[in-house]
């Protein structure tokens, strides 16, 4: 339909969740225990090239586990990217540990490695380096791991590696979320793959992801009565569930390559407006492009973000601005954080300047050049704002 509305990253569902689910009805297995668990597991860590898995209810659930494993708790410090949604972040409040802010770098927008640099310098000199850095990788791009890793292995800080939006991603031909000492992915229902809701716990070291297990079972032990010496959490994700992972898992590969697609064709219809600058991809990386995402330079478009965003709102298309900064949220104001430098911010910038396209690997053509022509009109309607933050 012409006004149909235009959602920013919906659900793409293969037609074969089906029988995986009905495998779980017949045998009975429903609850989070069944062989579409063990074999989900199996199959995105084979994926993603780590040794072993845990299926758990969400990916927020993930990083608990995570900073649980690592011992993080009252008193300890964490370092997180400031620009990713607030769930890389609240775990840390989970666990009573207070969090520090680190800003992005203009590249791929992920986390500094200039403002790592300086907070783990400074950690170190106070003799109170964090127990953990969660470093995310935004909208489908790696961050610069191989200088990110050098700092951390230098401190010898653990990393999780936030991957929630990036699984299909490639960084030196190695998979997003494979880097750290954990990876985690999200099955969220507007991700490049989904389960409804859930998520993945990965890691290479396979004994300590038993503990996970342990936990996220609510840390029952084994006996003939419920018997408990450590608090647990109720995180397992259902076989019926995994049973969905696994119908979307045996596509990943199209669906990055339908992001992929939307991202050049984006690229190819706008090339002829000055003004708009692309997330662009680090050299040898793949971006599984989950959101096609820009920024304004307000130097050539005299337009505010969220004017666009209100104008494209009211044509029936779903636009998103990009993250708001951690560091800027009422939840988190006065927890310290590191810029990218002593006079640049660039996740404020971002944030100030960026909005999100529609990008569903089954965006039509159609569609697609409909979101292109409202957003271009909407760039000429929509004049810039002063103090609208």
């Amino acid at each position: 339909m012409k006004n149909s509305k235009i959602y920013l990253s919906p659900p793409h569902m293969t037609g074969k969740e089906q029988l995986y689910i009905n495998e779980a009805f017949e045998s009975n297995w429903i609850a989070p225990l069944g062989r579409n668990v063990d074999m989900f597991e199996k199959e995105i860590a084979e994926y993603v090239g780590a040794k072993g898995a845990v299926a758990v209810s969400s990916g927020t659930a993930a990083i608990h586990l995570a900073l649980s494993l690592l011992d993080v708790k009252r008193g300890d410090r964490v370092f997180c990217s400031t620009f990713t949604f607030v769930a890389s972040a609240n775990p840390i409040l989970y666990q009573g540990a207070e969090p520090i802010f680190i800003d992005s770098e203009p590249e791929s927008w992920n986390m500094s490695p200039l403002a790592l640099e300086r907070a783990l310098y400074d950690a170190y000199k106070e003799g109170k380096l964090p127990k953990a850095v969660i470093m995310a990788n935004i909208y489908g791009q790696s961050g610069k791991m191989d200088e990110l890793m050098t700092l951390c292995d230098h401190y010898r800080v653990p990393i999780i590696e936030d991957a929630a939006e990036s699984l299909g991603s490639t960084y030196h031909g190695k998979h997003s979320g494979s880097f750290g000492d954990f990876g985690v992915y999200s099955f969220n229902g507007n991700k490049i793959i989904t389960t409804s809701g859930g998520g993945m716990l990965v890691s290479n070291n396979e004994i300590i992801l038993e503990k996970a297990r342990f936990l996220a079972t609510q840390a029952r032990e084994q006996a003939i009565y419920y018997q408990h010496h450590e608090v647990g959490y109720n995180y397992r994700m259902s076989n019926i569930l995994a049973g969905i992972g696994r119908a979307q898992l045996e596509v990943i590969e199209e669906r990055v390559h339908a992001k992929r697609e939307v991202f050049k064709m984006y690229e190819r219809l706008l090339a002829d407006v000055d003004g708009i600058d692309f997330l662009a991809e680090l050299p040898e990386t793949r971006s599984n492009r989950w959101l096609t995402v820009f920024t304004i330079n307000n130097l050539e478009i005299a337009a505010e973000p969220f004017e666009v965003l209100k104008s494209m709102t009211e044509h029936n298309i779903e636009v998103r601005p990009l993250w708001k900064p951690l560091h800027m949220q009422p939840l988190y104001l006065g927890t310290p954080y590191y810029s990218h430098s002593e006079h640049v911010d660039v996740s404020e910038q971002l944030f100030k300047t960026g909005l999100c396209l529609p990008s569903g690997s089954n965006l039509s053509e159609i569609e697609q050049v409909r979101v292109v022509n409202c957003l271009k009109e909407s760039l000429k309607g929509a004049k810039r704002k002063e103090g609208i933050f």
